[in-house]
């Protein structure tokens, strides 16, 4: 019988890479990822967080997958700690050797934090780029619209709270002096859809349906006040009647972009034929926002906008894993 130690031991003869070779399939979608996208590319400016003084840490490229890894399952930290020391596709995605220490729960906060949203949203920027010359973004037509993401409250005790200070009622102009997380707001579609937190406004490309671009307010922001944020260069944009505003026809012809606004009712230049055809058009994409998340994981429109940017990453990601075959990967054959 062969012992662990024993030098013929088949097992110890073999190299790390090829041992996860053989428990990887190689269709697997983490071996197809970092086909498609040289993530050290766009992970390597984030050493610059980190000083060379002190004992050696994690290195920023394996934190930054295994955080990708986080959003993509929709983990915790706990979950995650358990998940990048026990899945073996997860740890040699995220670049962890077989007997490498894996970090704790509370790595993945403090590195969330280190990270920051402006920096993240930099690199979702560049994946975009990476995408786009793989021919995922077609740059043309472009679906604008918000989706709804609720946070935790308390909603009786803050408005009990409220009232015994006074207050006539928990709302809009009050509910920050009382709620956990200040930021938020009520929000609402209609008289029944009505939610307190956030909202997700994104610009999606009608070529393939990835996230080009996004923005996270306050619940209580109209639609079309992010429209200056999430809008294209150039093209055609598409949007829902809430955006069939002056305010909002001003900022797109002032950047000389197309307006495919479904027309309110009430609307003198509505035109029912079109709409139906901007309804079409739309139609394929619907998906991308109402299978948006819709729960906070945090506190705080930063980290709220952390989130919401994680997850678009993780959209466009599996859209490109869906559209692009694995022979067409620039990268192919290049696996560590």
């Amino acid at each position: 019988m062969l012992q662990p130690n024993d030098k013929t031991n088949p097992f110890l003869l073999q190299t790390e890479a090829e041992i996860f070779n053989k428990i990887i399939e190689p269709t697997h979608p983490f071996r197809r990822l970092k086909e498609i996208i040289d993530f050290e590319q766009f992970v390597s400016p984030l050493r610059s967080l980190y000083s060379d003084l002190g004992t050696t840490g994690i290195a920023i490229e394996k934190g930054f997958l295994a955080l990708l890894i986080q959003f993509w399952e929709d983990y915790s930290d706990r979950e995650m700690e358990k998940c990048v020391k026990e899945n073996m596709a997860v740890r040699w995605f995220s670049g962890f050797g077989l007997l490498e220490q894996t970090p704790d729960h509370t790595y993945f906060c403090k590195l969330r934090k280190r990270i920051g949203a402006q920096k993240l949203y930099d690199i979702f920027t560049a994946i975009n780029k990476q995408l786009e010359s793989l021919g995922l973004v077609g740059n043309v037509f472009t679906f604008i619209d918000a989706s709804s993401i609720i946070t935790k409250t308390a909603l009786w005790d803050e408005r009990d709270k409220a009232i015994a200070d006074g207050e006539a009622k928990l709302n809009n102009k009050n509910v920050k002096n009382y709620a956990a997380d200040k930021d938020a707001r009520w929000g609402a579609k209609s008289k029944t859809n009505i939610w307190f937190g956030y909202k997700r406004h994104e610009a999606v490309d009608m070529r393939h349906g990835l996230i080009t671009k996004l923005a996270v307010t306050a619940a209580n922001v109209p639609d079309y006040k992010a429209t200056k944020s999430i809008c294209p260069k150039q093209g055609m944009v598409f949007s829902d009647k809430l955006f069939d505003c002056k305010e909002n026809n001003n900022t797109l012809k002032a950047k000389s972009l197309h307006a495919g606004t479904i027309r309110k009712n009430n609307n003198k230049q509505k035109n029912k034929d079109l709409d139906r055809w901007i309804s079409a058009m739309r139609m394929p994409f619907e998906s991308t926002f109402s299978k948006c998340r819709k729960r906070a994981k945090f506190k705080g429109r930063a980290k709220v906008f952390f989130q919401a940017t994680f997850e678009a990453i993780c959209h466009n990601l599996r859209k490109a894993l869906t559209v692009l075959p694995i022979q067409t990967s620039p990268w192919i054959g290049a696996l560590g």
